[in-house]
């Protein structure tokens, strides 16, 4: 209970999903926790639940795709709690209606992915160094996905950008590992998130659990728990590496799925 213990962690996109998961379970391991998030109310709503449950939280409103809207939230952070230990740098995603193929991008949209994943960490992480390193060093998570690891059909922005993140988790590292501060990423797979499970129809859902290895798919705690560990110092030895965390839909063979169809009942 106490992995955390005497740290302040900042964590963008805390108002629902991952993002919350990860803050309520942070604060579980004794962090004063920052819900960041572009929503007042879903931020505010985050921080209730975990003073609820006994931790301390600050809500705070932010654009992470905007310079000085970051710089506020990091100073927040330092003002409220004395300093900063971790960042977590969690917002991202791009408009599926809008982010296609190629011929069919909206240019705009790859410009706003661009923003709200590349844009967002590069900010969070320029404008947390300082404090971390005063700090005597911390940790830096970042959130990647299992797009940026491999092609699709559409949505070409958003695995070009987030293969982007984990190369910039890599530079961060190397050039801050000297000063003590690690950085790590997450490259979460299907998880039932709400906006998951509120947009995508049962039959999309049926098709991503036929593409993992495991008879599930991941929940918002799933990706919270390996956050809390690269946060903690039992990673300490840890940085410029990605973890996939997606129930084996990476490492599974396209013909698998058919393949265990043909297998006789255990």
């Amino acid at each position: 209970m106490d992995r955390l213990k005497g740290k302040t962690a900042l964590i963008t996109g805390a108002g629902s999903g991952i993002g919350r998961a990860a803050a309520a379970l942070m604060s579980r391991e004794g962090a004063a926790v920052v819900v960041a998030d572009h929503h007042p109310a879903a931020a505010e709503e985050t921080a209730r639940l975990v003073e609820e449950a006994g931790g301390r939280a600050l809500p705070v409103t932010v654009d992470v795709t905007d310079d000085a809207s970051t710089a506020a939230a990091v100073a927040a952070a330092v003002r409220e709690f004395g300093g900063l230990d971790v960042l977590c740098n969690h917002v991202g995603g791009s408009d599926p209606r809008k982010d296609l193929d190629l011929l069919r991008l909206d240019l705009d949209e790859f410009d706003r992915a661009v923003a709200l994943n590349m844009r967002s960490t590069l900010l969070g992480t320029r404008h947390a160094l300082p404090h971390l390193i005063s700090a005597g060093g911390g940790s830096i998570v970042n959130t990647a996905s299992v797009a940026g690891l491999v092609g699709d059909v559409v949505q070409i922005s958003y695995g070009a950008v987030k293969a982007a993140v984990v190369n910039l988790t890599k530079s961060i590292a190397v050039q801050y590992g000297p000063r003590g501060v690690r950085c790590n990423a997450v490259a979460p797979g299907a998880v039932m998130t709400p906006a998951l499970r509120d947009n995508l129809p049962a039959g999309v859902v049926e098709s991503l659990l036929a593409c993992n290895a495991l008879p599930y798919l991941g929940s918002p705690e799933d990706i919270g728990h390996a956050m809390v560990f690269l946060a903690s110092d039992e990673s300490r030895y840890l940085t410029g590496q990605l973890l996939v965390i997606d129930g084996g839909m990476t490492a599974q063979s396209p013909a698998a799925p058919g393949r265990r169809a043909m297998l006789p009942a255990a």
